[in-house]
């Protein structure tokens, strides 16, 4: 039949990317403590096209993520990359994939146990011969008012918030990326803000958690300033970028705080 999509395009036009997304797809992505987990990650793959293709085969996109299904992590995602730019006779690829990572919590007192959610994204790109991979995660936050503790005569407000980590790895003797954790990026923006956030609290826990936030007051500055300490010391984060915003409880607007650094 008729190749259509590599006939010639006369409009000189070159696009950046073309492809797939909003395509839901079953995942196994690496867990500390369980080794792999199951999820379903919503995924965009795409490439580019250049100004003489009329059109790219998108079809080889859900054959070639279907191929490599199984195991995706940082070190896998190259794969794919580049046999999207073989198949596709393209010089660059890229690939989102956005999921739920779950992990089991225990409370603080009572030792209860729930799975909490946290939001996930592996973004990955090939630009000729050069490889790149961004970890994202989003981490829900419990932040007290230094401000409010100071001038209130009892309590103080608190609200939750939310922290979103951009990372990039360093590399190892091979060139290549040094692997990171999504529980260490957990644990490292939890222990900076009041208090955790956690799917089951009994009234013990919930007492323990007031306390906690009280005795750990801090503004959204301090938990941006605070993770950054921590992200900088470790050795196999290469650049960062963190947004922190609090979705303030007495006002009528949220208060941010981001920066960005690299090594």
């Amino acid at each position: 039949m008729k190749d259509v999509q590599n006939s010639n395009d006369i409009r000189g036009i070159d696009l950046d990317q073309v492809g797939v997304n909003n395509l839901k797809y079953p995942i196994i992505v690496l867990d500390k403590k369980n080794k792999k987990q199951h999820t379903v990650a919503n995924v965009s793959m795409s490439v580019n096209l250049p100004h003489h293709f009329k059109g790219t085969h998108m079809s080889r996109f859900i054959e070639i993520l279907n191929h490599c299904r199984g195991e995706i992590t940082m070190n896998t995602l190259p794969a794919i990359l580049h046999e999207l730019k073989s198949r596709l006779d393209a010089e660059s690829a890229h690939i989102e994939l956005t999921f739920p990572y779950f992990i089991e919590k225990t409370a603080p007192v009572s030792k209860a146990k729930a799975l909490m959610d946290y939001d996930c994204t592996f973004i990955a790109e090939t630009v000729k011969n050069n490889d790149d991979f961004i970890l994202i995660v989003a981490i829900p936050v419990t932040s007290l008012c230094p401000c409010s503790k100071e001038i209130s005569d009892y309590g103080a407000h608190n609200q939750r918030g939310y922290v979103e980590i951009q990372l990039k790895n360093t590399l190892n003797e091979k060139n290549k990326p040094n692997f990171v954790w999504i529980e260490e990026v957990i644990d490292i923006v939890e222990s900076s803000a009041s208090a955790p956030v956690y799917a089951l609290l009994k009234r013990s826990d919930e007492r323990y958690v007031t306390m906690q936030a009280h005795d750990n007051p801090v503004f959204v500055e301090d938990i941006v300033r605070n993770i950054a300490l921590k992200l900088k010391k470790h050795p196999k984060i290469a650049w960062f970028k963190i947004h922190a915003e609090n979705h303030e409880s007495i006002h009528n607007h949220n208060a941010f705080a981001k920066v960005e650094w690299s090594r």
